[in-house]
Formats: structure tokens, sequence, C-alpha cells
């Protein structure tokens, strides 16, 4: 591979990235630092009028030409296929993929009753299965593309309070990341996945007790952001991580 410039290391232009859960939080962190970086995005969500919102909001900012927000539930395996053809219609391409959509819930074994497990699973797990399998059509005839798989610490400790059914979609996700990496490597496709730590993408989600226990616990002594975990992103996504592959990257501030 020959050496580029590092002026061109972290420039996307001319590629196609899809962002799902690309409406909040993480996923719309990385949609908007993948359109800085010159790429074109689409972003899907099973949340419309938040998706619209940001697709109207990223379109002011890029131009309409770059950004395309599709509602989609990437557990719907028509969806996903509804999805990557349109995706091939408008721009012929996909170079990038983000399994950023998920859902969470806490509380012990109890709680979780069998609807939630396969709620959960279905949307965290399953559905970065459905889009991978179908990004892999495109990338292995392009001979390129890459998969990032956003997981969690979750998947690798158990969690502080998630549910059994979120640490065990993130821990899948991760052996899933494994697997693929070795599937889709002779097709020059790269298969990565970002573990984050608690990130502050929903004001909502923690109790200002349970924010306090859980930034005690980080050595760096605060949340992590969206865009932090976005950064990781850009570079998986970049020639920088051509030879990485079926890795798991921690961002969670040292937990």
């Amino acid at each position: 591979m020959p050496e580029q410039p590092i002026s061109e290391l972290l420039n996307l232009q001319g590629q196609v990235a899809l962002v799902t859960g690309g409406g909040r939080g993480i996923g719309r962190a990385t949609a908007e630092l993948l359109l800085e970086a010159g790429a074109k995005v689409v972003i899907a969500s099973r949340g419309a009028e938040a998706l619209l919102a940001a697709g109207r909001e990223l379109a002011l900012i890029y131009g309409a030409d770059r950004i395309l927000a599709t509602p989609a539930d990437v557990a719907d395996e028509a969806a996903v296929a509804s999805l990557l053809e349109r995706i091939s219609e408008q721009w012929g391409r996909l170079d990038i993929l983000v399994n950023n959509a998920g859902i969470i819930h806490f509380g012990s074994i109890e709680t979780i009753t069998p609807t939630s497990w396969a709620e959960v699973l279905g949307a965290n797990l399953t559905g970065a299965y459905l889009a991978a399998r179908a990004a892999a059509v495109l990338m292995r005839q392009q001979h390129y593309g890459r998969i990032i798989n956003i997981a969690s610490v979750s998947g690798q400790t158990g969690g502080v309070s998630a549910g059994v059914d979120y640490a065990a979609s993130k821990g899948g996700m991760i052996a899933f990341t494994k697997a693929l990496s070795r599937d889709l490597a002779p097709y020059g496709v790269t298969v990565n996945a970002i573990a984050p730590g608690q990130i502050d993408a929903d004001p909502a989600l923690l109790s200002p007790e349970a924010r306090q226990r859980v930034t005690q616990m980080i050595p760096l002594a605060r949340l992590g952001t969206p865009r932090e975990i976005a950064y990781a992103v850009l570079f998986l996504a970049s020639p920088m991580a051509a030879y990485i592959t079926g890795a798991t990257l921690d961002v969670n501030g040292g937990i």
C-alpha cells in the first residue's frame, strides 16, 4: 500500500458511509464527523422524527446532496434490504458501515422479560448482523470496505447497571466482529469494534446520583462525549487503520 501524506489520511471524499442510529448521540456525532471528512453519509434509525430533523440540520451545513436520512428498523430484514437498495441506487457504492443502532434496558434478570430480551438482542445484535450481511454484498464487489461496530464496555465486563440483555448483545457484537473480520478479510474489508464506556449522550439516562457514582469509577474522572467516539470511528474508517481488523478499541476513560 503506497504511503499517503498526512493531509490525505483523514480525507474520505468520494466515499459513502451508512450510520445506523444516526439521529442522535454517538450516531449523530459520527455522521457529522464523516461529513466533515468529505464522505457522503446515510443515516438510518427507527425514530423517524429525530432522524429527519438531524438530516435537515446536516443538509443545511454540508449540502443536501451529501446526506440521506432514511427511517429504517435494522432488526427488520426487509427494511435493511430496502435501505441498501436505496443507497446503491443513489450512490452506487458503500464504503463504511457504522453499526451504532441500539437500545438499552436496566435492571436485574427478573425485570428483563423475554419480550425485552428479544427487543434488545434484535436491535443491538441482529440489526448489526443484518446490516453487515447486506453491506458485505457491495463491499465484496468493490473489494473494499470498513465495518465498525459500536459495542460497549458492558460487553467486556458485564456493565455496571445495564441489564443482562444489553450486556449479552454487546458481548455478542464483539465476538461477531472477530468472526466477521476473518470472513471478509480476503475481500479487502476490515471489521472492527469500538467499546465506549459511559458516554454523555442522553442527560436523562442517568440520575445525578448514578452519574456521580459512574464518574467516580472512571480514572479520567468524567464521562465521554459522542464526538470522542466519532473520532475513533474516523480513525478506523481511514487508511491509517488499514492493517487493523478483528480488534476492539476501548474508548472509556480508563474504566
